[in-house]
């Protein structure tokens, strides 16, 4: 029995001093803080947001780009979007949302020899464009699909 107790001691004091570590700011999350593109998250517009997060505003259209997100949206809060590709040496895929105030929704970066494939919920405020665009080989190719939303949005 004081085993036991002595357990559970043992784990509440330990849990409470990285606790008291993290909120002094001793055991900071590097990763988690790392450097983000803040100024394309902030940038009003898809064009504008592309130029501060790849330095380039244009981008070629692809067929090979597959958008899965529903025609219509029942939730603009949490609408599904699954954005894949056969597009080689995929190096990031960044997601917009045209007519969102803040366009882009998410920006991942891909390890060599991966799959271009990401599935995520967005956020959409109004009736839009979802935007895929995928930098592969210094390049930057896209694909739009149009989602409309009925609630949790400006009315569709």
């Amino acid at each position: 029995m004081n085993s036991k107790r002595r357990t559970m001691l043992k784990g509440t004091l330990a849990a409470s001093a990285v606790g008291v570590a993290a909120s002094a700011g001793l055991l900071a999350p590097r990763a988690v803080l790392a450097a983000w593109p803040k100024s394309a998250f902030k940038a009003k517009g898809v064009d504008a947001s592309l130029t501060a997060l790849y330095g380039s505003g244009k981008a070629t259209d692809a067929k090979n780009i597959k958008i899965k997100a529903p025609d219509i949206a029942e939730n603009g809060a949490v609408v599904p979007v699954t954005i894949s590709s056969t597009i080689a040496n995929a190096e990031s895929i960044s997601i917009f949302v045209a007519k969102n105030p803040q366009p882009l929704t998410s920006s991942y970066a891909l390890g060599s020899g991966t799959q271009a494939y990401v599935g995520t919920r967005i956020k959409m405020g109004k009736t839009s464009d979802v935007v895929a665009v995928i930098k592969a080989g210094g390049k930057l190719y896209t694909a739009k699909k149009e989602v409309k939303v009925t609630i949790g949005g400006c009315g569709g």
